[in-house]
């Protein structure tokens, strides 16, 4: 075996021979040789990354046609990929001859390839599997394979993630030498590697990697696993990490938001804590803090509520997911927030002020004031009132749905307090009708300030029977019903939670009206969203949450 080790640093045909020479290091003078020429190797094997990085995948097999041979017999060389950095510059060597975009077959057989030799040089079980020289190797070194492999994964991906991050900027933030192409490279090779934890870090430094170039440089495979192992919990990753990805990836974007509807529609929720829980998990209303990403996952909630005809699970749904991004947004750095009017860009500005005010932060003395205003706004927008609108009625619709609160508020306060009816009334027969074709919203409004008037009439009687309530009842269950029962099931069903003699006939009156009509899921949901309201309440509240769970629990296997 020769023993000179002096030899020219880019020697290209020298290196060759000896990686044939040494096979897989299988002998004991073969290992010596290897371990003799191992910093020389090195040095070989940088100086030849730092020929190839700038010439691309075509000009560098042009120079070197024979380098696939023997980047390939390197590889599956313990000794050498166990050697201080060789690992690494290998790796960086098969990136710069990685086919970003692979224009024949050829180009597709080597991508690859070049797939399969990284897949191998960071997964141990390949190695475990297949090279019984390895672990006596391993052995040699005092590790177990565990061990070894472990740390062998956990080093490459530093590098990896030292060296991206260094080439990304430099001291005036100008794009170095890590070129597009390599980091898609990098991105390919991790995708059947990407639910290995010690990955991580290396996930998340080409997550919040952004070159120079105005297209897109990590590859969309590589997006899209990450997404779905994300999804399914396979992995875990940083909040930046995750809303970099669906900032620079719309279809994952969209998964996530049809995931997490997915996810709400196929569970029993009995409570809002838990319909919260789930939205506050998916991460998107934290993620939402971004307009571009507000605006999107709106649209695929409108697109649902269309495709659903507005039912009343989706409802709740969005409005929780509205309350959650509002409380994301509250809890940014002031210098880092948006403006409202890049959230809703073609809504009537002082409208979405006036909604997006939480009930919370307002005295109760100041609501039925507050739901006037907004009612005000709103039939000025819709009748164009010298307000110029960009958007039509279902828009307008649509905002109002997502501060659903405060039409949960409007109907308590018709029948609790002293407000003005006619505007209130307006407010929730716009929600319930928002088209008004054949002056139905008219309609609507005249029903429903008539089941209003009964039921404020009968609000402080402390002795109520199911007949006091008939009339209202008829309107929801009888054979001529009103044009829109479920506004009249809504101001029913509040009548009966918050006056004293409903709350003793509600068990029953709500529970006939489910049985023979289909507001079932209206109140369901209604009453859920105001024992989730309620829950924090003073010792008067406390007891309408006792008869609202006594309630959800009987209507639980109906709904």
């Amino acid at each position: 075996m020769a023993q000179d080790t002096t030899v020219p640093k880019l020697n290209f045909e020298y290196w060759l021979d000896k990686a044939i020479e040494w096979g897989q290091a299988s002998t004991l003078e073969s290992q010596k040789d290897v371990c003799l020429h191992l910093p020389q190797l090195q040095e070989f094997l940088h100086q030849l990354y730092q020929t190839i990085k700038h010439l691309g995948s075509t000009a560098a097999i042009q120079q070197f046609p024979l380098i696939g041979q023997l980047l390939g017999r390197l590889c599956w060389n313990p000794f050498v990929i166990g050697y201080d950095e060789s690992q690494k510059t290998l790796m960086w060597c098969l990136c710069c001859l990685y086919s970003s975009e692979p224009q024949n077959a050829v180009e597709l057989k080597a991508n690859s390839w070049i797939r399969s030799l990284l897949c191998h040089l960071l997964c141990s079980s390949k190695w475990e599997s297949n090279e019984a020289e390895t672990s006596t190797f391993i052995s040699a070194l005092g590790y177990t394979s565990a061990d070894y492999y472990c740390h062998l994964v956990k080093n490459m991906v530093i590098s990896l993630v030292t060296e991206l991050r260094e080439n990304q900027f430099n001291g005036l933030n100008i794009q170095e030498s890590t070129s597009a192409s390599r980091v898609n490279a990098v991105s390919i090779f991790c995708v059947p590697l990407i639910t290995l934890p010690d990955l991580t870090p290396l996930l998340e430094t080409l997550l919040l990697y952004h070159g120079g170039s105005s297209k897109e440089i990590l590859s969309s495979e590589f997006l899209e696993a990450v997404n779905d192992a994300f999804l399914k919990k396979k992995i875990s990753l940083p909040e930046s990490a995750v809303f970099s990805l669906w900032l620079r990836h719309l279809p994952s974007l969209e998964k996530a938001t049809l995931h997490l509807l997915d996810q709400l529609f196929s569970i029993q929720l009995n409570s809002l804590e838990e319909v919260t829980c789930v939205i506050k998990d998916s991460l998107l209303p934290q993620a939402a803090s971004h307009p571009a990403i507000f605006r999107i996952v709106n649209e695929i909630f409108k697109s649902a509520l269309m495709e659903t005809d507005g039912t009343s699970e989706l409802m709740t749904i969005i409005q929780v997911f509205t309350q959650l991004f509002l409380q994301a947004r509250q809890n940014e750095y002031k210098q880092h927030k948006f403006p409202l009017k890049a959230y809703f860009p073609y809504h009537h500005q002082p409208l979405v002020r006036g909604l997006i005010r939480r009930p919370f932060e307002l005295p109760t003395t100041y609501w039925s004031q507050h739901l006037k205003h907004i009612s005000d706004m709103v039939k000025a927008v819709v009748e164009d009132r010298n307000i110029s609108s960009l958007i039509g009625p279902f828009e307008i619709w649509y905002l109002i749905a997502c501060f659903g609160e405060w039409l949960d508020i409007a109907a308590e306060q018709l029948l609790k307090a002293a407000v003005e009816p006619d505007a209130v009334l307006w407010l929730l027969a716009f929600y319930y009708c928002p088209k008004n074709e054949n002056q139905e919203r008219t309609q609507t409004m005249v029903e429903a300030e008539a089941v209003y008037n009964h039921l404020k009439m009968l609000f402080s009687c402390a002795d109520l029977s199911l007949k006091d309530l008939e009339a209202a009842v008829h309107k929801v269950t009888g054979t001529e019903q009103c044009c829109n029962q479920h506004l009249t099931a809504h101001l029913l069903t509040n009548f009966l939670l918050f006056s004293p003699g409903g709350q003793k006939l509600a068990q029953e009156c709500i529970y006939h009206i489910s049985e023979t009509t289909d507001t079932s899921k209206d109140i369901y949901n209604l009453l859920i969203r105001t024992a989730y309201r309620f829950n924090h309440g003073g010792e008067e509240n406390q007891r309408t949450v006792k008869l609202l769970n006594e309630l959800l629990q009987k209507l639980t296997l109906k709904v």
